[in-house]
């Protein structure tokens, strides 16, 4: 069955006006359910995690300082967000649902979690939204307790993964792959272990030429255990913080490559959302619905 991470404290107050579109993470939820994509069996609530898997990632300092809201207010600007305990918590729930999912995709072959997609926290400081790093905190748990050696990352964001790349630079148990923008932020990119940065005004058509190009062939290159999707939509043409050209049902093909092909190589997957900044909240809302669609269409 499809397990899906969510909690209440996903949707956390924001200022007026702050660009981040914060009420998806209510309304994705709601939509699946409202239209019968999931029942509430196929959803688990996260909780607080150990300390452990996320230090097994994060420097033990810049965490203390998260965790006591003693960050320098120069690093704090860069998370773009108000800074609370809230905050912080709501964190540390979204890599627990992470780390959780890691365990039913590898009962399930599947797991998704509704937040999530945190690729800009380094492993010494938070940027744009990121400030612990979900997926590479569940690539870390399942080295040290499931001795899985071999994972890939595969991260279709309109954003390189900066963070994820940083962390994983000399771990070679880790192959980071990044699909993005060029001309997008991060414009001081990180090296990761297979960047493909994508010119301006990319369509659906070359984007996924290239995807299916390149997927297969990673397969074959790392030979993954287990794989990490990051599945964010801001590679829609309506984006306002993307660069890409993408229509909704050039994304959605792109999930179902991604998905199928992990079904058809039996190499389980956990895929957290990433972002998506239409200017319509509802084209952010079928966009992410499309990948839990599709995730119980293959998976079923």
């Amino acid at each position: 069955m499809l397990k899906i991470a969510y909690h209440p404290i996903y949707k956390h107050h924001l200022p007026d006006g702050h660009r981040f579109p914060m009420a998806k993470y209510e309304l994705l939820p709601q939509q699946l359910l409202h239209e019968g994509t999931c029942s509430e069996e196929h959803f688990f609530e996260p909780s607080i995690p150990d300390d452990g898997p996320i230090l097994a990632v994060h420097d033990a300092g810049y965490y203390h300082d998260l965790l006591n809201l003693e960050i320098p207010p120069k690093e704090a600007r860069k998370i773009g967000f108000p800074l609370s305990k809230e905050l912080v918590l709501r964190e540390r729930i979204i890599a627990d649902g992470t780390i959780k999912g890691c365990e039913f995709a590898l009962e399930h072959g599947i797991a998704m979690n509704i937040a999530g997609g945190t690729h800009h926290a380094y492993s010494n400081r938070g940027e744009a939204f990121c400030m612990l790093n979900d997926q590479a905190i569940g690539a870390r748990y399942l080295r040290r307790n499931k001795q899985i050696n071999n994972i890939l990352i595969v991260d279709l964001d309109v954003h390189q993964g900066n963070g994820t790349a940083e962390i994983f630079q000399t771990d070679r148990s880790v192959f980071t792959f990044s699909m993005h923008g060029k001309g997008n932020y991060p414009f001081k990119k990180e090296v990761s272990d297979l960047d493909i940065p994508l010119e301006k005004g990319t369509t659906d058509e070359e984007y996924l030429s290239i995807l299916k190009k390149t997927l297969p062939s990673l397969f074959k290159k790392v030979r993954p255990e287990f794989i990490f999707y990051l599945c964010g939509v801001d590679v829609l043409e309506t984006d306002k913080l993307g660069t890409l050209s993408l229509s909704l049902e050039g994304c959605k093909e792109r999930d179902r490559f991604v998905m199928q092909t992990c079904h058809d190589a039996n190499i389980p997957v956990q895929c957290s959302m990433g972002g998506g900044y239409s200017p319509d909240i509802k084209t952010i809302v079928e966009a992410h619905a499309n990948t839990f669609r599709l995730a119980q269409d293959i998976y079923a």
